[in-house]
């Protein structure tokens, strides 16, 4: 006798995949249509800047993806991503998988809010906002620049060290790989991870997770650090960290207050300038960029004085490392000072031309376009790059065609004219800091609670180029979701100037819902 299978029969009300996704949007139809609405906005971006964007570091960036090397100015993360996309030959798609990644950080935001912290769907959505809608970061999305990518790293280790009470060791794994990827990114990410082990350590979260971040972490930067050495004999991420602090310093360091001793220390010497501080420039980036004769008579910057090949050299660096050093405990007072100015320039109302007229103007959309001195459309600077090339044929090799920017009507006026209006000012950005201090102030006897990491970390993002470098207005919008989180999960359940119910007081801080 010859048996046949029962066929299992299939339950045709029975939703697929389509039809779950559906229901999922509507049960989050806020959030799908502020997503969906920024997703039109990068459209018409990529359509009227396409093929992308550029910046002064943008080339280096792209002459490292072609010719792969440690650079000796800003660790090779964001290259290694242009690497992988190399075989596209296409900015485009740089820049369509940047505008990937804002979309997947209002994302992450709204999740950690949504599911793990409670908020409401309106709530969560607002505080994904920012990073949906603020035209200056669809902007940077638009640019070849690290600014992107590293801002979804930052907030997916913050996103994983929340969601988890108890961070087990292979959690630990991935945010120690994270963490990694940030570093290798910017060379801020080491506060970064300082911030995320302490505050595991505050939390008691033991040492297995712990030990899991700090290993997954130290791996692939080590590896890195190795790469560097072989090429410049020195175990760093980069040769200029030193040179960056010098630039910091530049504009108010004065060697009579310094105590150099000009028979031991003519390498110190070598790098004062000599003209008075109230006569130097107003803007650090022109002691470590401009280009001049190196005289010190405020018409170059010094340390030309070194030679243009010897500027990026571990002498050089070390040489100015050790100078910021002794011009910063000469002189705590006035170190002080210019960063508190550089920190509060985040704060406000409007966007003062800063540094100088030719950067503010790169994060700028522009309806028209841009013509050299002969009217003609400009085109990308023909600066020399690694192994004799230049920046322009770089870009070109990478594009296998015309990488400059196409400036296409009537979507550029159409951005142009929304920059105007739709960004964070930064008074805004300050008062949702102060929302965030607050619930760091009334979780004290928690150290602040879930509150603390992002706020801080959002501080940390803000005050770190102020203290090491200078403000830039692009530094800002990697601190803004971390700030909207931390001051999202201090409202979640209003503001309260008294003392808490015994109740609330004693229930957890994050709770897991079903979204």
């Amino acid at each position: 006798m010859v048996s046949v299978a029962e066929i299992t029969p299939v339950d045709p009300s029975a939703p697929g995949r389509m039809a779950r996704l559906l229901a999922m949007v509507r049960r989050h139809r806020v959030f799908a249509a502020a997503i969906g609405v920024g997703a039109v906005l990068r459209l018409i971006t990529m359509l009227g800047y396409g093929p992308a964007m550029w910046f002064n570091d943008s080339y280096e960036y792209v002459s490292v993806a072609l010719h792969p090397r440690p650079h000796p100015i800003r660790p090779d993360g964001y290259s290694f991503w242009l690497m992988l996309l190399q075989p596209f030959h296409s900015f485009s798609l740089v820049t369509f998988t940047q505008h990937l990644m804002g979309l997947a950080t209002a994302c992450l935001i709204y999740a950690l809010l949504r599911i793990k912290f409670r908020l409401p769907k309106w709530g969560a959505t607002l505080a994904a906002a920012p990073v949906l809608f603020d035209a200056y970061q669809i902007q940077l999305e638009q640019m070849v620049m690290s600014d992107t990518l590293f801002m979804l790293l930052v907030v997916g280790v913050i996103t994983m060290v929340l969601w988890k009470r108890r961070l087990t060791w292979k959690a630990g794994a991935v945010v120690g790989l994270l963490l990694a990827l940030t570093w290798l990114t910017r060379s801020i990410g080491l506060p970064i991870l300082a911030l995320v082990v302490l505050y595991l350590l505050v939390k008691r979260t033991g040492w297995r997770p712990i030990t899991a971040v700090i290993t997954a972490c130290a791996i692939p930067v080590m590896a890195y650090m190795g790469w560097f050495a072989s090429a410049y004999g020195k175990f760093a991420m980069t040769n200029s960290d030193g040179l960056i602090l010098y630039m910091r310093t530049a504009i108010f360091a004065d060697c009579n207050k310094m105590d150099i001793d000009k028979y031991k220390e003519v390498q110190l010497l070598l790098l004062c300038i000599t003209d008075p501080v109230e006569d130097r420039k107003d803007h650090a980036q022109w002691y470590l960029w401009g280009q001049g004769n190196g005289n010190g008579n405020g018409t170059g910057e010094v340390l030309h004085r070194w030679g243009v090949n010897k500027k990026w050299s571990e002498i050089t660096n070390d040489a100015a490392s050790k100078f910021a050093t002794r011009a910063i405990l000469s002189q705590p007072g006035d170190y002080l000072r210019v960063v508190a100015r550089d920190f509060f320039r985040s704060f406000n109302w409007s966007r003062p031309t800063f540094p100088d007229e030719p950067t503010y103007l790169m994060y700028e959309f522009k309806p028209y376009e841009q013509l050299d001195e002969n009217g003609q459309p400009k085109r990308l600077p023909k600066w020399a790059s690694y192994a004799g090339g230049r920046t322009d044929t770089d870009a070109f090799s990478y594009e296998q065609g015309p990488p400059e920017t196409r400036i296409v009507q009537p979507w550029a006026t159409i951005m142009s004219s929304y920059q105007k209006v739709f960004y964070l000012r930064g008074i805004m950005v300050g008062g949702i800091l102060l929302i965030g201090l607050y619930g760091v102030a009334v979780r004290w006897r928690k150290f602040g609670g879930p509150v603390v990491l992002p706020w801080l970390g959002a501080v940390g993002l803000l005050l770190a180029p102020a203290a090491t470098a200078e403000f830039d207005y692009r530094y800002v919008l990697p601190a803004v979701p971390l700030a909207c989180i931390a001051a999202a999960i201090t409202l979640r359940r209003g503001v309260t100037w008294g003392r808490r119910s015994p109740k609330s007081s004693s229930a957890s801080e994050p709770t897991t819902v079903t979204a």
